[in-house]
């Protein structure tokens, strides 16, 4: 029991002083990149659980990023029977209500629609991230057009920060466990040939919508971050573009690995930011074509990801520990 708990806790102790480094050494912008990048992580591994480990092909992560968002800042300013200011406990109220929100409309939307496969499952939801983003353009109460403001924050960098990697250690630990189990198996089973997975009694719809009810709350939990951290949440941040940016994280970093889809979200996030003064020396904003170069090299270079399906123990094991 204790071995089983070893490793999350060595990770909250080395992300803790990660934090606390970054707060002593760091200005409040460097500070935000590396809030954005925890959120990014989150979403780029929960994806992973149905992209990645499922073999689905999802376009509407988006969709329950915003669910989670809305529903944690709307609960942290209306609902009077919670302290005003955001404790630890309420906090992890609010993420923990985001996530089941947002598990429970993957499940309404994952239940008929992960019958299908391929191409027909991204138009699928696809269209439910944009009736998500639509619907909430006309909800008044919500905001509209208008956004949502005044969300309250989770205190100083170091406390969001640290209530963000305990979120990181949950996700990855979760889907670490889940993974190594008799379900993983059967998710591993759907990717590598659902009609082998199928002739010996594995139900693959079953476990296609589990791993999407799983991938939507941690998305959820992501969207609550990020209505957190940024104190201002707009149907357009959620648009299309936000789960194709998830897809390129889940990709580059490499399909089945989390350690790929952290490494991965700490690149797409850093590298525009570093591109910045780029745009000052030259006059022209060239980030955005240096980043898509950037990303094409790295697909051309490694055509199955960073990692492929290798986590960061089976890299040293396979390389450093042989060379050694």
């Amino acid at each position: 029991m204790i071995k089983s708990f070893k490793n999350p806790i060595l990770a909250l102790i080395g992300l803790a002083l990660v934090g606390f480094g970054f707060e002593m050494g760091f200005d409040a912008y460097i500070q935000l990149i590396i809030l954005f990048i925890t959120v990014n992580c989150l979403m780029s591994m929960s994806l992973n659980m149905v992209n990645g480990y499922t073999g689905q092909f999802s376009l509407g992560h988006a969709g329950f990023m915003a669910i989670g968002a809305y529903f944690s800042a709307y609960a942290s300013t209306k609902w009077n029977f919670l302290p005003p200011n955001l404790t630890l406990v309420s906090s992890f109220i609010f993420a923990i209500g985001s996530g089941l929100v947002a598990a429970a409309a993957g499940f309404i939307v994952g239940l008929p629609s992960l019958r299908l496969k391929g191409d027909y499952l991204a138009i699928v939801t696809l269209g439910f991230g944009e009736i998500i983003r639509v619907a909430l353009l006309n909800m008044d109460f919500l905001g509209g057009p208008r956004g949502y403001a005044n969300i309250p924050s989770l205190g100083s960098f170091f406390s969001s920060f640290g209530f963000a990697s305990v979120w990181l250690v949950i996700c990855f630990f979760t889907i670490w466990r889940v993974m190594h189990s008799s379900y993983g198996r059967g998710f591993l089973s759907v990717r590598e040939d659902e009609i082998a997975a199928e002739s010996v009694g594995i139900n693959t719809t079953n476990m296609k919508v589990r791993a999407f009810v799983l991938s939507s709350f941690f998305a959820g939990v992501a969207g609550a971050l990020f209505a957190h951290f940024t104190n201002f949440i707009n149907p357009s941040s959620f648009t299309f573009l936000t789960s194709v940016n998830a897809v390129i994280m889940v990709v580059l970093g490499g399909m089945g690995s989390m350690t790929g889809s952290i490494v991965a979200a700490i690149f797409i996030t850093v590298l525009p930011e570093a591109l910045r003064p780029v745009q000052e020396l030259t006059g022209f904003d060239l980030r955005m074509v240096i980043y898509s170069l950037s990303l094409i090299l790295v697909m051309i270079w490694r055509p199955k990801g960073i990692f492929g399906e290798l986590e960061i123990t089976d890299v040293w094991r396979k390389y450093v520990r042989r060379s050694a």
